[in-house]
């Protein structure tokens, strides 16, 4: 049998030999390993190491490493499972690195070749090309592999029309536990007798198996849960009784327990025609429950559902704060319904009577139809984040708990079966929130508990088989799509009776005579209380920090659970550098769970000038992303910035570090030798000096010093007549804008003047975003100290503090606070700094501002980015009607996450082929795709030097088109204020 407890010389043996014949990466680093001892479930077991394997023949050399050094390996997609399916003693094999591609895409037999990598979004993506899609949707999509989904036997929304991952996988290739290859589909009696002939593992398989089920025929017949929604166990049922088999099938839902994937066969289904949705919304979840019944009536695609918990949730996140706009009231459940049709006619006909079923049986008060893609999207966002929500709502250690989330029961038991188990959670004083698949009686349902506080374990096992057997007597599931794991092994004895219990452990031996492949799932597992990650932490080590953290500096890093939305591809900002390396420690994820790591040394500091971590940390681009679309709201960037601080108190601060954190003084003293300091940036020799000396990449553009700063301008121009009736607004003078871009303030504070208020610019103090940045906070403090020392009574008095340059001015109301809790001044500042646009917006519409019609002129389409910290902290809507409010603009705002720039980060030569990478994604293919009579938009510096640099393409800033437009008449044509 397979050890999982190798000496260090054995581990030693057992990396060197992996190293030898393996291809792909190798780590067994502690970093790396504490990283892969935990997924999305309350577990944490370290690995032995991990592998990063290039191809199938990877995947077989390294089982044949671990069998020879007597371990288990561990098949691992995207470590999103909910259950622990994908922790363990083990060598794990990390396929999503490398073995994420479509390998092809057979549209006339709508079928895919895939490997198990792969994430489920990017597979729909391939197959959208040519009108099909993969039925089995979850809500984890966008970093959900499909490997892990036949692991899991995952099913999601439309699960009550497309069934389950079983129900669409056509063929396997595998790697047998004894490293033989064997490819798995469904054959007849004649092959299977062919397949069974001699003595390899494949042909034992072929002979055993078959025989197996006839044996135990009866229990499988009588034991196996009712309801088809199930996810447990080795599928016995699945074995036919004419002497046909489908191993492939068969091995769905096994958890990597019997084989390791290595490419997989899947069905397609054609995309829908017309999608239609309705919201039913109901005064309690038991409402909503009672009207499901009605729903599934009119043969829907999706039946949804979220308890006012959630929807609670929903309205206090920073990203989906505005879902209100389709709810009436107070309601305490929503039902999403989800109608497809050949034809529109056809949809909205299942949406009428629906409509109409509902209001005759009285289910509910408000119906909302969202027939438009745009209202489908909102309605969508906020059903697929019901898990982010809940997780949200945690604090500390109190978190809510999956272990007795994925249970399903048939519908037409959902009223009785819902209202036993609140009475369950009841009994024991714990809240949960409600979401799931009503539509296939699937609720998930996670208790809010603290498992470091005494009797909470014991509590959480005593819910456990109380909900057990609640499930058992209503013939349901208790793993519906979320898998066995570690979570639910325990029950499966208890669940499908001795003899096919036994009957799955003799399972387990034909495939896996030596326990190799994941021991301890599925059969013969560990108790569900053992392994328990957040118990297990020893308590954070002391730090005094810059930073005020609410929760300490280990609480905020802790904060993450593991979700794993940090490894998303294709939407959105988080995490910049992820999307282009797919590389583990380059997710918040990874970042998070790595300080987590270093904070639970006995001497933090100490562990914080580790260079491994400071690798793992290097490539974070504090967008802030993080601090928005990830559901806990893990603040990588001020985690990485109060790192950095650290760190250089052990090793000293790097010369660039200091001169990239002085930019101001820089920036200053380019304009006072402007032209002359301009010259470098075109000699050769001294780009190279640069480059040896300082690390600034001989191939970045440096920004161009203007002799005429704006501080200069704003002292010599004639101060306009009157003005002053919106009142007084100090104009922040930041390091760009003032010296290197100073048309954008020129045009900013005319403007501003133009619209009534009295400008006063201010020069004398700085934000220190540069000196946050780079981990100089000593610095930052003290210039957050200056600031709010300088603006904060005009701040107290009610004056408006603007600025153009997003990160600059979004430090007043972000970091300046966590730097000086309790200061007056600065609370007062950060409530009064707004971005100049917010102001226009307001100034245009009120009519304090003109804006002269387009007269006439053709239309121009204006291409807009946003600044990553304006998209995390304050939102691109100002921005977005400012511009919109320009004669003639048509605005399209691109979500092309982050530009790869990030202030100093594009500057520096071990970054600067990642941070073109990272604009080369969607950004650069975006900008190029648009014609030369388009406008481009960008609010922040960086974002724009990159698009010039990776594009060729003049980015402008909003106000300087706006600027244009009103000062020359008409739409703007990019000539710059």
């Amino acid at each position: 049998m397979a050890t999982a407890h190798p000496t260090v010389d054995d581990t030693r043996a057992l990396e060197a030999d992996l190293r030898r014949e393996v291809r792909g990466e190798v780590r067994f680093d502690a970093y790396t390993r504490f990283l892969f001892s935990t997924d999305a479930s309350m577990y944490a077991i370290e690995p032995l190491g991990v592998v990063f394997p290039r191809d199938g023949d990877d995947i077989q050399a390294a089982i044949a490493v671990a069998r020879r050094h007597g371990v288990p390996v561990l098949p691992r997609g995207g470590g999103t499972s909910l259950a622990g399916q994908t922790v363990g003693r083990a060598v794990v094999l990390d396929c999503s690195r490398h073995m994420s591609r479509v390998l092809e895409i057979d549209a006339e037999r709508m079928l895919a070749r895939v490997q198990p990598g792969l994430v489920q979004d990017d597979l729909n993506r391939a197959a959208a090309k040519v009108g099909l899609a993969f039925g089995p949707d979850t809500s984890t999509s966008n970093r959900a592999t499909i490997g892990g989904m036949i692991g899991n036997n995952s099913a999601g929304s439309h699960s009550v029309i497309y069934g389950m991952t079983i129900d669409h996988v056509v063929a396997l290739d595998v790697v047998l536990s004894d490293t033989s290859r064997a490819r798995f589909e469904a054959v007849g009696p004649e092959e299977v007798a062919r397949r069974a002939k001699g003595d390899s593992l494949e042909a034992r398989i072929y002979r055993e198996l078959p025989a197996l089920a006839a044996a135990h025929r009866r229990a499988i017949d009588s034991r196996f849960p009712e309801f088809w929604r199930r996810a447990g166990g080795y599928r016995l049922d699945r074995i036919p009784t004419d002497g046909g088999l489908d191993l492939a099938k068969f091995v769905v839902g096994a958890e990597g327990t019997l084989v390791a994937i290595t490419e997989a066969v899947v069905r397609l289904v054609p995309k829908p025609k017309f999608v239609v949705m309705g919201v039913g919304q109901f005064r309690t979840v038991a409402e909503a429950i009672e009207a499901t019944g009605d729903a599934l009536a009119v043969k829907p695609a999706a039946v949804e559902l979220i308890d006012k918990t959630i929807l609670d949730l929903a309205r206090q996140s920073r990203e989906f704060g505005k879902i209100g706009s389709f709810i009436e009231g107070d309601p305490g459940a929503l039902m999403f319904v989800e109608c497809y049709g050949e034809t529109e006619a056809e949809a909205l006909d299942a949406l009428d009577r629906l409509q109409a079923t509902w209001a005759r049986h009285g289910h509910g008060y408000s119906f909302f139809r969202a027939t438009s893609r745009a209202a489908q999207q909102a309605v969508l966002k906020v059903r697929k984040s019901g898990l982010g929500f809940l997780m949200a709502a945690g604090r500390g250690t109190n978190r809510p708990i999956a272990f007795i989330e994925d249970t399903a029961v048939d519908p037409r038991h959902l009223p009785a079966y819902t209202e036993r188990f609140k009475q369950i959670l009841d009994r024991h004083g714990l809240k949960a929130g409600f979401y799931g698949h009503a539509s296939v009686g699937c609720l998930h349902i996670r208790p809010f508990m603290d498992l470091t506080r005494p009797g909470e374990i014991q509590k959480m096992r005593a819910v456990a088989e109380a909900v057990r057997d609640l499930v058992a007597e209503y013939g349901g599931a208790m793993s519906s799509e979320h898998g066995d794991g570690l979570a639910r092994s325990e029950w499966n004895r208890r669940l499908f009776g001795d003899e096919l219990y036994e009957a799955m452990r003799q399972v387990k031996r034909v495939f896996d005579p030596e326990g190799r492949m994941n021991p301890g799932k599925i059969v013969d597992a560990p108790a569900m209380d053992e392994h328990l990650r957040d118990p297990a932490l020893p308590p954070a080590g002391p730090i005094e920090t810059h930073f005020h953290f609410e929760e300490g500096m280990r609480g905020a890093a802790a904060r993450c659970m593991r979700i794993g939305l940090c490894r998303k591809g294709f939407e959105g900002t988080m995490c910049p550098s992820y999307m282009a390396t797919r590389v583990e420690d380059h997710s918040t994820r990874g970042r998070a769970n790595a300080l987590v790591k270093a904070l639970s040394d006995p001497d933090p500091r100490r562990a914080l000038g580790d260079a491994r971590l400071y690798e793992i940390l290097d490539l974070c681009l504090e967008c802030k992303a993080c601090k928005s679309e990830c559901p806990l709201t893990v603040d990588m960037a001020t985690l990485k910035s109060e790192f950095l601080a650290h760190y250089y108190a052990v090793h000293g601060v790097p010369l660039r570090a200091r001169l990239f954190g002085r930019v101001r003084s820089l920036n200053r003293a380019g304009s006072a030798l402007a032209p002359l300091s301009n010259l470098p940036s075109r000699f050769g020799p001294a780009r190279w000096l640069l480059e040896k000396v300082v690390g600034i990449d001989r191939r970045r553009p440096l920004p161009r010093f203007e002799r005429e700063t704006l501080p200069r301008w704003f002292a010599s121009r004639p101060r306009p007549a009157g003005g002053g009736e919106r009142g007084d607004v100090v104009f922040l003078a930041d390091s760009f804008t003032s010296f290197t871009e100073p048309a954008i303030g020129r045009a900013a504070i005319e403007l501003l003047e133009r619209a009534g208020y009295r400008v006063r610019l201010e020069t004398e103090v700085c934000c220190g975003r540069a000196q946050i940045s780079k981990g100089l906070l000593g610095d930052a403090k003290a210039s957050a100290a200056a600031l709010a020392a300088k603006l904060g009574p005009e701040a107290a008095r009610g004056v408006t503090i603007v600025g153009c340059e997003p990160s600059c001015l979004l430090t007043l109301r972000e970091e300046h606070p966590a730097l000086l809790p309790g200061n007056a001044d600065a609370a007062a500042v950060a409530k009064r700094a707004r971005l100049v646009e917010e102001l226009l917006v307001e100034a245009i519409d009120e009519g304090a501002l003109a804006v002269p019609a387009a007269n006439g002129e053709p239309p121009r389409r204006v291409l807009f980015h946003g600044h990553c910290h304006q998209k995390a902290l304050a939102g691109t809507a100002a921005t977005v009607a400012l511009l919109s409010r320009i004669p003639g603009a048509e605005v399209v705002e691109l979500d092309a996450g982050c530009c790869g720039m990030a202030g100093s980060f594009g500057f520096e030569a071990e970054h600067y082929d990642l941070s073109m990478a990272i604009g080369g994604q969607r950004l650069f293919p975006a900008v190029r795709a648009e014609g030369p009579e388009t406008l481009v938009a960008a609010t922040g510096v960086s974002c724009r030097q990159q698009i010039a640099h990776g594009t060729g393409r003049r980015a402008h800033h909003p106000v300087v088109l706006l600027h244009e437009a009103i000062t020359r008449g008409g739409t703007p044509q990019g000539g710059g204020a």
